[in-house]
């Protein structure tokens, strides 16, 4: 069985409070089980509780926690939970941590470690206790073993960021965030024209990334009218989301990344919008909610 747990929705910053109760303040995180392998994408703030949660149940029933990091960006919001991270400082924890490729100087590794320094926390990278590599992932498909497989996509944000597609005994899970709309960049002549053609190719390679998948976890910070605001903050708005999904076949889409402003209250008016919708089903996502992919 292939699924996801959310433990943190929200974008750009952890926003704790009684507006926020409901579909929760912390920053991204998901847990996907394939059977009982454990896949974690992103480190944000909900990675604590997560954390917390496998102490009292994977460590007891498999003597260990083994997980597979997948980090979509190195943005502060998606990786600032893992210094809260409890598992990191038991030896019998073993993380593989991967994400994008980055052209600049400093590798993957060292901008995760460089939150465990003591400029910025207590606990040094070499002081902990649990076993933890990295690897980087360019555009692909990837060989995970035992029937699972990821599929890699560069997503449109002001830094090198992956969405994930997961496939395991044919079900499959897609990531597709911190992204916008690929827009032309050039304005005159010949440029406006070749760039306009690349922009609509990548689109439709996003559109290709997530055919017929089951679970599509989308960006939708924004509505369309906030969006047409923000345009080149690297964010989508629910529109553009739900119309890709249709015409992609997509199962299940959750809205996800939610605005850091956004309220309960505005969260349910929103999904007001999409109740009963079936091609595809339209889920707003909220800490704790659990999907299968069916």
């Amino acid at each position: 069985m292939l699924t996801v747990r959310f433990w943190g929705v929200r974008g750009s910053l952890p926003t704790p409070g009684q507006d926020t109760v409901i579909y929760g303040g912390n920053t991204s995180c998901l847990e996907i089980r394939a059977d009982d392998r454990l896949i974690i994408v992103d480190l944000g703030t909900g990675v604590r509780s997560l954390g917390d949660w496998l102490i009292k149940n994977d460590l007891p029933k498999f003597g260990k926690i083994k997980a597979e990091v997948f980090i979509t960006h190195t943005h502060w919001d998606h990786i600032m939970g893992l210094p809260m991270f409890t598992p990191i400082y038991r030896p019998e924890t073993e993380l593989s941590i991967t994400g994008p490729v980055s052209l600049e100087n400093e590798d993957m590794r060292a901008v995760i470690e460089n939150q465990l320094s003591h400029k910025y926390w207590p606990v040094r990278a070499g002081e902990l206790s649990a076993k933890i590599e990295y690897n980087q992932l360019n555009e692909g498909t990837f060989d995970l073993r035992d029937g699972l497989t990821v599929t890699t996509k560069f997503l449109s944000h002001p830094i090198f960021c992956l969405g994930y597609r997961f496939n395991y005994k044919n079900k499959s899970i897609a990531t597709v965030y911190d992204h916008e709309p690929f827009r032309n960049l050039f304005t005159d002549g010949d440029c406006a024209k070749e760039g306009e053609t690349a922009a609509e190719e990548e689109n439709e390679k996003i559109r290709q990334f997530i055919k017929d998948v089951d679970i599509v976890i989308h960006d939708a910070q924004y509505t369309k009218d906030e969006y047409l605001a923000h345009i080149g903050w690297g964010h989508c708005s629910y529109e553009h989301a739900i119309k890709n999904a249709a015409a992609m076949n997509v199962k299940q889409l959750v809205l996800f990344h939610h605005e850091p402003t956004r309220s309960d209250a505005k969260l349910d008016e929103i999904g007001k919008n999409f109740a009963g919708s079936i091609d595809p089903k339209i889920i707003i996502a909220r800490e704790g909610m659990v999907i299968n992919a069916e």
